[in-house]
């Protein structure tokens, strides 16, 4: 499978800043909850945050344009901030389908507003110390066994047929998990939340609370439909710097984004079928790239269509 023929843009100062300003962006996302507490947070919060982080993507997008011009010239600085983008909107656009999970494991665990916050924020936290080693992972296997790609292509037109058949719904039972089913009957457990406390004490003894089997679900719900993003950002680039960089700054901004869709996530209906319909076309580009390679903006284009399309189509004919 060809790509077009372009340096590795991952040099360690490359890397150095990329997780300097992420820990920042960390920190600060700690410190704001820190002073807030728990509290529900509201739409106008939510947006407010999911524009820091878009802000905060597309910044670094233009200061890695900057960089990649002074270092390879601009027709490298290009291709690649556009691989960049486009990785950042596909990823933001697939984790999406993770806050149907997350309500839906809230709801289970009938967890109120106010304490999904802080579960969120670890959450995130331990998806990109996963993601991380998975995009590492996938790169080796990557560089090594460059047929890989086609069982990538073929994992993803299959997972999104699969998404579009009658019944592909996220109507499973958290609690029937065997992660959870292990995790009950090896850790003492409360019934009853203590504040946003992930431990607690019971009769003198330290047990978990339910927000710790919430944290655990939310972990594994990340490690699944990463099997899925990752590789379709491998069909974007070859770059493990942008397939990272993309996936981190979406990841980052998953949290906002749930409570700003949490409240009309039953009036997007329709998303699922725009999910699978780009997990089948970026699964399609990566086994037709030795015939035909799809140019980066054509597919930021049609992932745009899709998702865009699906969004309106819900609006358009609400569920009756």
């Amino acid at each position: 499978m060809t790509q077009t023929a372009m340096p590795h843009i991952g040099t360690p100062l490359f890397y150095t800043v990329f997780f300097v300003v992420v820990l920042a962006m960390i920190f600060v996302d700690m410190l704001s909850l820190k002073r807030q507490g728990a509290h529900e947070v509201s739409a106008r919060e939510a947006l407010g945050w999911t524009l820091i982080w878009i802000v905060a993507a597309s910044v670094f997008g233009a200061g890695l344009w900057w960089s990649l011009a002074a270092h390879f010239g601009t027709a490298v600085a290009t291709a690649r901030t556009t691989e960049y983008f486009t990785g950042y909107v596909l990823e933001k656009s697939l984790a999406i389908d993770n806050i149907f999970v997350f309500l839906l494991i809230f709801k289970h665990f009938s967890i109120p507003p106010q304490y999904q916050r802080r579960v969120l924020l670890y959450g995130v936290f331990g998806a990109i110390v996963l993601r991380v080693l998975m995009i590492m992972l996938g790169a080796a296997l990557v560089a090594r066994f460059s047929w890989i790609l086609y069982l990538f292509g073929v994992f993803l037109v299959y997972t999104g047929v699969r998404m579009l058949l009658p019944g592909a719904e996220h109507e499973s039972d958290p609690g029937q998990n065997p992660v959870l089913r292990f995790v009950r009957r090896h850790i003492p457990l409360s019934d009853s939340l203590d504040g946003e406390r992930f431990l607690t004490l019971r009769n003198g003894a330290r047990c978990a609370t339910p927000l710790l089997l919430v944290l655990i679900m939310i972990e594994l719900s990340d490690v699944i439909f990463a099997v899925d993003s990752i590789p379709a950002v491998f069909a974007v680039t070859l770059d493990p710097f942008i397939v990272l960089t993309s996936n981190i700054f979406a990841i980052l901004g998953l949290r906002a984004m749930y409570f700003l869709l949490a409240g009309i996530a039953n009036r997007i209906h329709h998303l699922d079928t725009g999910l699978a319909l780009v997990l089948v076309f970026i699964g399609s580009e990566m086994l037709l790239a030795d015939i035909w390679h799809v140019p980066t903006l054509w597919s930021l284009g049609v992932i745009f269509l899709l998702v865009g399309g699906a969004v309106a189509a819900s609006l358009l004919f609400p569920r009756k």
